[in-house]
């Protein structure tokens, strides 16, 4: 453990000693991305059929609110404005602001869509995860129009199947360029899910480099931080694209020998993500908790693309896996955090939480595998175990796409407000045409607010931190039955809306449907805002 803990140590001096960032790192960790997870799931590995993709919006900066995008019909001639994501200091809270950079031809009609942070789901069942994974910094080029946040929009805006967006996406970076760092779009619809992972075109250049591979039906992926496809067979169209110059740019600056049978798309394109602990640890925990039979070594370095579960996965797998900060494992941060109980038997304490600011990691003297290298001075900070859950999610989705079902009714995205662990997904269904008041309230641009849905959970799971092996049960105790009575009333509302849908009432559907998602949106805020004030009162005195 020590010896590949100080080769990662020397990989990460030697790595920011020789570059020098030009996208915006301000939610990194010491110059490797600390992001986000996303996680994939085949129809045939689900419980229902679903194909699904999801996403925990971990950040420090990225906008709270989310709204519906309605579907649009444009004018000849019109455009779309591209933005360059940059740094906001000068708000209530640190922020991104955007910088207009280009434009680019606007098409006659666009999609509706859910608009989060990264646009993630439209009204044909298309959805989108997200994680950016960095890549070689020397790829990422100034030239181009097109990040991340944009892509995510222009396929939702303009695409309905997976294999269309990432075509499109060819298309459009071929044309106008990449300019984001390297990122992992993870791109459901209803009948087939793919990582599509870009990098850019090199400095100076306009375009893109970029590998897709499709998650076989019975199998479940993820995607943490790090780049995971390796080997690509382009012969095998239904499982595998690529760009043009996929081998070209690799071999002209010496990544790859040349040989196909030793290409590996992330070891030529971002080879010091597979060096991240932080990425390792929770592909290795994803694969662990959905498929415990394969056993895989918690310390390997490389996992396989896509793994078979052990049963098919449910909604409430996902969210227990993204629920997770690994618990009853070696790297659970609160296990050596110890206190006597009244039977004199040694207990973890209740004051011990595992989600710590870092500078109270050193104060508990918590250990782990990750760590942080600032790039200006080398200064090595250690950062305990990248858990799945964070305290500094912004929202997070899971997504199911259903081809059994009309699109109105089959695409639907779990959404829940900050740190998982302490929060509740409710569904948004991609026909809604509106979303409750508090989701589409700012939170951190204008600081702390009543009104908005993020800061209800954000100040819930600040306060049960701070006494996490009590105050956890507390939150259970209300939405773990909550979770369990949308996921069981599911099957119900979905056959209501089917059967207003078949008697060719489809706009009764959709207003059916967004009231539901109005009505549950509205309570969990409402409840996460009572549940604050409880702890309050019921832990007084005792953190």
């Amino acid at each position: 453990m020590l010896k590949s803990n100080f080769s990662f140590v020397l990989i990460a001096l030697l790595f920011f000693q020789t570059t020098n960032a030009q996208v915006d790192k301000s939610d990194w960790e010491g110059g490797f991305p600390d992001g986000c997870t996303s996680i994939t799931v085949g129809k045939k590995a689900s419980s229902d059929g679903s194909v699904m993709t999801s996403h925990t919006d971990d950040s420090h900066r990225t906008r709270s609110w989310i709204d519906i995008q309605p579907a649009k019909t444009h004018k000849p001639g019109e455009t779309m404005t591209m933005y360059k994501r940059v740094s906001a200091d000068s708000l209530a809270m640190p922020a991104y602001a955007h910088k207009p950079i280009g434009e680019i031809p606007q098409v006659e009609n666009t999609w509706a869509y859910v608009n989060t942070a990264y646009p993630c789901l439209n009204e044909k069942q298309l959805a989108m995860g997200e994680s950016t994974f960095g890549g070689r910094e020397e790829l990422q080029s100034d030239e181009g129009l097109i990040d991340c946040q944009r892509l995510c929009q222009l396929m939702l805006e303009r695409c309905s199947t997976a294999r269309e967006a990432i075509n499109m996406a060819n298309e459009l970076t071929k044309k106008y360029g990449w300019n984001d760092a390297g990122e992992c779009l993870t791109i459901a619809d209803k009948n087939e899910v793919w990582h599509f992972e870009i990098v850019g075109p090199g400095k100076g250049k306009v375009g893109a480099v970029w590998a897709a591979q499709r998650v076989p039906d019975d199998h479940i992926a993820v995607n943490a931080n790090a780049s995971t496809i390796k080997y690509i067979d382009l012969k095998d169209k239904d499982y595998f694209m690529a760009s043009d110059n996929v081998y070209n740019m690799a071999e002209e600056n010496g990544w790859w020998n040349g040989d196909k049978d030793h290409f590996q798309f992330c070891y030529a394109y971002a080879p010091h993500s597979r060096e991240s602990v932080a990425a390792r640890r929770r592909e290795w925990r994803v694969f662990d908790l959905l498929a415990p039979s394969q056993h895989f070594n918690p310390d390997d370095k490389d996992f396989p693309f896509s793994v078979k579960p052990d049963k098919q996965v449910s909604l409430q797998d996902m969210v227990n896996v993204f629920r997770d900060y690994y618990e009853g494992t070696p790297y659970d941060m609160t296990r050596l955090i110890t206190t006597t109980d009244r039977d004199g038997k040694t207990i973890v304490s209740p004051l011990a939480n595992p989600f710590m600011p870092y500078d109270q990691l050193n104060i508990q003297n918590v250990h782990g595998g990750w760590y942080s290298v600032d790039e200006k001075t080398g200064k090595i900070t250690f950062l305990g175990e990248r858990t799945i859950a964070r305290w500094y999610t912004m929202y997070a989705t899971i997504i199911q796409c259903r081809a059994d079902l009309p699109d109105e009714i089959g695409g639907v995205v779990w959404l829940a407000m900050d740190n998982v662990a302490n929060s509740i997904y409710v569904p948004v269904y991609c026909s809604v045409t509106d979303l409750p008041s508090p989701y589409k309230t700012p939170g951190r641009v204008n600081g702390f607010s009543r009104e908005s849905a993020w800061w209800a959970f954000n100040r819930l799971g600040t306060l049960a931190a701070q006494r996490w092996g009590d105050m956890r049960h507390d939150l259970d105790a209300v939405w773990v039955p909550w979770q369990k009575e949308l996921f069981d009333n599911q099957r119900k509302i979905e056959t209501m809306a089917l059967e207003m849908f078949e008697a060719d009432n489809p706009q009764k559907t959709i207003d059916f449907l967004t009231g539901y998602t109005d009505e549950w949106g509205n309570k969990v805020v409402k409840k996460a805002w009572e549940l604050g004030d409880f702890l309050w009162t019921k832990y007084d005195e005792k953190f």
